[in-house]
């Protein structure tokens, strides 16, 4: 009755996830933001996924899920989110060229 139960809010979960993503995305009119609740909602219904079924298998599943979500949303910042220790192609300010 539990593994059921779950199992279907992971479903409500990953559905839920799609519908949000698409109505980020249509809303903001950018990708951005609509791959990285998604990602969320994906991440939630794989830990979900996780409770009802512990194995090694789906522990990888999750782990990779997570690693995706993490890769992804560093991905798609935006450049100016970004510090100048991490663009060596920026000069900083309190640097003269002399």
């Amino acid at each position: 009755m539990t593994d059921t139960l779950l199992r279907q809010a992971a479903l409500w979960v990953n559905v839920l996830g799609i519908l949000s993503a698409a109505l980020v995305a249509q809303r903001l009119r950018r990708v951005r933001p609509a791959v990285a609740v998604l990602c969320d909602f994906l991440l939630a219904a794989g830990l979900v996924r996780l409770a009802v079924e512990p194995t090694w298998t789906s522990l990888a599943v999750a782990a990779a899920t997570a690693a995706v979500r993490t890769l992804l949303t560093r991905g798609l910042r935006p450049a100016s989110a970004l510090g100048s220790a991490e663009r060596p192609d920026m000069e900083r300010p309190d640097m003269e060229n002399g």
